[in-house]
């Protein structure tokens, strides 16, 4: 039997810190915290609703972090 795969516990960090943020800043700011993989989307962006352990979603607005959250 193959072993049970081990999910990564995702940063104890708040995502909406980032609100308000400058992007590019708010990005390394997030990965110096533990987000593996920071992705900066445009508003109203069609994502889909998969979670990835290990991931902060940024939406972006004129160079400025308006949404945040982890998956």
């Amino acid at each position: 039997m193959a072993p049970i795969p081990r999910i990564p516990e995702p940063p104890r960090d708040a995502p909406e810190s980032y609100v308000g943020l400058d992007a590019d800043g708010a990005a390394q700011l997030a990965r110096t915290r533990g987000w593996r993989v920071v992705r900066t989307l445009p508003p109203g962006a069609v994502v889909t609703m998969e979670y990835l352990a290990g991931r902060l979603n940024m939406e972006v607005e004129d160079g400025t972090v308006t949404r945040c959250w982890a998956g």
